[in-house]
């Protein structure tokens, strides 16, 4: 599959392939594109792999659009939109491996329903207490 021409709406870069697929991600996994203006992300190029943009040090493969995870889970969307949080002090807090949970977040790895909702409820206990904090 290669992508023949690319759009940018809102949270989302598609691309339409060489057989008329349109396929679509969601910009949260290529930060330098995000917050790109329009004249900057129309500066690509593209190549029998992937779409560059050279001023932005950004590159999108045309493998990526087939894949399974083009919208983040709920876990990957927080640390993704929260980068204040430091993800190795997080893993510590809830005993897990930091280096697995950085795995969960850029989606080289899944994890289990189970531990999903445990690395969930640990967000959302964080988040209570922030919310009850005196000022």
């Amino acid at each position: 599959m290669k992508i023949k021409e690319i759009w940018f709406e809102g949270d989302y870069l598609y691309g339409k392939s060489d057989d008329g697929r349109i396929y679509r991600q969601s910009l949260l996994w290529y930060p330098h594109l995000r917050t790109a203006t329009e004249q900057e992300r129309n500066e690509y190029t593209l190549s029998t792999i992937g779409i560059h943009w050279r001023k932005l040090d950004e590159d999108v493969s045309f493998e990526s659009f087939e894949y399974e995870d083009a919208e983040p889970s709920k876990l990957q969307r927080f640390f993704l939109t929260h980068k204040e949080i430091n993800v190795s002090e997080f893993a510590k807090q809830i005993g897990l491996n930091p280096t697995l949970l950085r795995n969960y977040i850029n989606g080289f790895k899944k994890p289990s329903k189970e531990r999903e909702n445990e690395i969930l409820g640990h967000i959302h206990k964080i988040g209570t207490e922030y919310s009850t904090a005196i000022f």
